[in-house]
């Protein structure tokens, strides 16, 4: 077992982060666990879709996978991630337009 600098934990937790379907997951398994089926229909993938997303978040050490019979119930690796997501969540954050022309049209 390998052990991570705090620059390395920091990269694998904003990877996770970064794609909205692992962000969803991480919000939806601090409530608590979850089964993947019923993960996908709430976050509204498909089922492979899903099961991508779990692999990298159990790659980044974040999510954990306990099999229950035919199913597989997931849940955050420990229960300190769960307070650091409503912190995160606490933080307020004034984010700049990229765009700032005057153009009614203007997707941005």
């Amino acid at each position: 077992m390998k052990t991570l600098t705090v620059n390395e934990v920091l990269a694998r937790f904003g990877k996770a982060l970064a794609d909205p379907t692992r962000a969803a997951v991480l919000m939806r398994l601090k409530d608590g666990p979850a089964y993947s089926g019923d993960l996908a229909d709430a976050i509204g993938v498909s089922k492979q879709v899903l099961s991508n997303h779990l692999a990298c978040l159990r790659d980044c050490g974040l999510v954990v996978a306990e099999p229950e019979g035919r199913r597989v119930r997931y849940e955050l690796s420990d229960t300190k991630l769960a307070h650091a997501l409503e912190d995160l969540l606490g933080v307020i954050l004034a984010v700049e337009p990229v765009c700032l022309c005057t153009v009614p049209e203007c997707p941005q």
